[in-house]
C-alpha cells in the first residue's frame, strides 16, 4: 500500500469494491445467518416440528420437542457470540501484526488462556464464572505479549513469519504444560479434556450472562479500532506521519481482541482456525478496508461456527462432534493453502 492510498483528509483510502456491492454482500450474509439460526434450533439428535419451535419461543414446554428447542436456543446464541468474537479477533490480530497467518490459535493466545484456566482450576481451585473469565483474559494477554516479544527479537523485528513460528512453538509448549498440570489430577481431568476440545454444548443463558459484558466491551473496542487499523496498514512510519500514535493504536486494538479471545475461551474452550479462515474469506468479499472487514468478520465468524455446530450434530448422530473438531478439519487445509499462497519464505 502506498501514499496513493491516503485521502486528502489524511485518512487511509481503500479503493476497489463499491459500497453498494458490499451492502449486497452484507444483506446476503445476514440472511444466511438467519437461516443458520433456524437450522440450529430445528436440527439435532431429535427432529422437531416448527409448531414446537414456535411454542418453545413463546415459553411453552409441554413435550420433548419443545424441551429440545429450549436447550438449543441458548446454544445457538452462544455459537453466534463465540463465532463473532473469534472471527473479529482474528481480523484484529491480522491487522495489528500485518500478518496473514495471524489467528488466536496460531499465535498461542487461546492456548495461553486455556493454560491459565487449567492452572487456576488445578492449583487455586477457582470455580466461579467470573474467576474463569478473568483468569482466561489474563492468560490470553500474557501469551500475546510473550509471543510478540519473542517474535520481535533479532534482525527485522516482528516479521509475520517469526510471529507465526513463535506462536506455534508457544501453543505446543502451553499444550504440553496443560497436559502436565492435568495428568496427576484425575478429579478434574475428564472435565478439562472435554472443555479443551472446544464446543458450545451445554450452553445456558445464565452462563452467557456472565461472559456477555466482556464480549460487549471487546466488540466495542475492536470495531472502534477500524480507522486506526487502516492507518497501521499503511506502515508505521506513514501512520505516524498521519498523526496516529502507532503503539497506542496497536495496543488498544490488541486489547479488544484479547478480551474477545479470553472470554470466549473461558466459556467454550479453545476453538482454533476460525480467526484465520473468516477474515481471509471476508477480504475476498469486501476488500481490506477494516471499516467493512471487521463487521463482516464478526458476522462471518458467527455464521461459520454456527454451521460447524450444525454439521457436528448431523454427521455423528446420535452423538455429535464438538465445533472445535469441525473447525480444525476445515481450518487445517485452509492454513496449508494460505501458507502456499503467501509463500511463507517471502513473508
Amino acid at each position: 500500500m502506498t501514499t496513493d492510498s491516503v485521502e486528502s483528509s489524511g485518512r487511509a483510502s481503500f479503493p476497489g469494491r463499491s459500497n453498494r456491492i458490499r451492502s449486497l454482500w452484507l444483506a446476503a450474509l445476514i440472511a444466511a445467518l438467519v437461516v443458520l439460526c433456524a437450522f440450529s434450533v430445528a436440527i439435532g439428535t431429535r427432529e422437531v416440528v416448527w409448531s414446537d419451535i414456535v411454542a418453545a419461543l413463546g415459553g411453552q414446554v409441554d413435550n420433548i420437542g419443545q424441551a429440545a428447542v429450549t436447550v438449543r436456543i441458548p446454544r445457538t446464541v452462544l455459537a453466534l457470540l463465540a463465532g463473532g468474537a473469534l472471527g473479529l479477533a482474528g481480523a484484529i490480530m491480522q491487522g495489528v501484526t500485518r500478518n496473514p497467518l495471524a489467528d488466536p490459535g496460531i499465535l498461542g493466545v487461546n492456548m495461553g488462556a486455556s493454560l491459565a484456566v487449567v492452572v487456576g482450576v488445578a492449583w487455586f481451585n477457582i470455580a466461579s464464572a467470573q474467576a474463569y473469565i478473568w483468569t482466561a483474559i489474563l492468560g490470553a494477554g500474557c501469551s500475546a505479549v510473550f509471543v510478540y516479544t519473542i517474535g520481535s527479537l533479532g534482525r527485522g523485528g516482528a516479521t509475520p513469519l517469526k510471529l507465526a513460528l513463535a506462536g506455534a512453538a508457544t501453543s505446543v509448549a502451553f499444550s504440553s504444560m496443560v497436559i502436565a498440570v492435568v495428568l496427576p489430577r484425575n478429579d478434574i481431568a475428564g472435565g478439562i479434556r472435554s472443555w479443551q476440545i472446544g464446543g458450545v454444548g451445554g450452553a445456558t443463558f445464565d452462563r452467557i450472562s456472565h461472559v456477555l459484558p466482556f464480549l460487549v466491551v471487546g466488540f466495542a473496542i475492536s470495531l472502534l479500532s477500524a480507522r486506526k487499523l487502516n492507518s497501521l496498514a499503511l506502515g508505521d512510519e506513514l501512520a505516524a506521519g498521519l498523526g496516529e500514535r502507532v503503539a497506542i493504536a496497536r495496543a488498544i486494538a490488541a486489547f479488544g481482541a484479547i478480551l474477545l479471545c479470553g472470554a470466549t475461551t473461558a466459556i467454550c474452550g479453545p476453538i482454533g482456525f476460525l480467526g484465520l479462515v473468516v477474515p481471509h474469506l471476508c477480504r475476498l468479499l469486501v476488500g481490506v478496508d477494516h471499516r467493512w472487514l471487521l463487521p463482516f468478520s464478526a458476522l462471518g465468524g458467527a455464521s461459520l461456527l454456527l454451521a460447524a455446530d450444525i454439521v457436528g450434530r448431523i454427521i455423528a448422530r446420535p452423538a455429535e462432534l464438538d465445533v472445535g473438531i469441525v473447525t480444525a478439519l476445515v481450518g487445517a487445509p485452509f492454513f496449508i493453502w494460505i501458507v502456499r499462497r503467501q509463500r511463507v519464505r517471502e513473508l
